[in-house]
């Protein structure tokens, strides 16, 4: 009898898993799955929106994107972008926090705050703003010019080295304290205590960094990681708003020639665009799968 009671209990928890489970769980087949299916079909067809057909053969938009130089230079580009800014980025933000999180600093509230604020910045201004900093007679050159390092002012925007050199600073200058605050929230999670263990068995700064912090801010290293590299594979508004994808198409990003083919010039290429995405969306999955692989500790 207490068995049957016993399983009959399990079997109502059950039955009121689901009841609260089924509503959360038929909104996302609905609004997320049903669209990527509905996207999928459609990377699969040719034409304009009011009369897609299917592909002929059917993987053509797929085979076609390795054959496009311009989109296989913007995989290049956002790749470049990625192996620079992400680390340097991360670093930083982790220096930072490390900083920031000691308990005798004073007006750590204050440093916090002013690193935390380009965050807060529009997408799309900021990038104006760093456009208007960068210009030819804008006040980089200015100070550069005034300082003797530049004799005349210097097409930053023009060239595409250092226009891709821009793009990296900005996205560095923007979301180096957005993950700041993650590793800070982990560090006020590791007692003070350890530390004070470390420092009376001779550990330096160093060393107590490499042996403590790091170990134990892995989760949030790898959660920070995979996080930057979905960001910076669909980076877009720089490009846009920044550069412009110039010049010459230098510092175009994959989410950039992706809005092109489907709206941004008119073209309304929208089978071919959605291929692209899933594309981007199929390397996205692989780089986070190996991160969290590599990360994982578990036996």
């Amino acid at each position: 009898m207490k068995q049957k009671k016993r399983m009959s209990l399990l079997a109502k928890q059950s039955a009121a898993g689901w009841i609260f489970l089924t509503p959360a769980a038929l909104l996302i087949a609905v609004m997320a799955f049903w669209p990527m299916i509905q996207a999928f079909i459609m990377s699969l067809q040719t034409g304009s929106s009011a009369n897609m057909q299917w592909s002929e053969p059917i993987f053509n938009n797929y085979t076609r994107m390795f054959q496009d130089k311009l989109f296989l230079r913007s995989v290049g580009n956002t790749f470049l972008y990625l192996i620079i800014q992400v680390p340097i980025m991360l670093i930083l933000a982790i220096l930072l926090a490390q900083l920031l999180n000691n308990k005798h600093l004073r007006l750590k509230g204050f440093f916090r705050t002013c690193i935390f604020l380009p965050c807060a910045t529009s997408l799309v201004s900021y990038s104006l703003i760093f456009k208007s900093l960068f210009a030819t007679d804008g006040l980089i050159n200015s100070v550069l010019v005034h300082l003797g390092i530049l004799e005349s002012n210097y097409n930053f925007l023009g060239n595409a080295a250092s226009a891709k050199a821009v793009i990296i600073i900005a996205l560095i200058w923007r979301w180096t304290g957005y993950n700041m605050v993650f590793y800070l929230a982990g560090l006020q999670n590791i007692e003070y205590s350890v530390y004070e263990a470390a420092k009376i068995d001779g550990a330096n700064g160093w060393k107590t960094f490499w042996g403590i912090t790091v170990p134990l801010l892995k989760p949030t290293i790898i959660m920070t990681f995979i996080m930057s590299i979905n960001g910076t594979l669909q980076l877009f508004d720089e490009s846009v708003n920044l550069t412009n994808g110039g010049p010459a198409n230098a510092t175009i990003t994959m989410s950039h020639y992706i809005y092109n083919n489907s709206l941004g010039q008119g073209v309304a290429n929208f089978g071919y665009a959605t291929a692209m995405s899933f594309f981007v969306f199929i390397i996205v999955a692989i780089l986070a799968f190996i991160n969290m692989k590599v990360g994982d500790t578990r036996d």
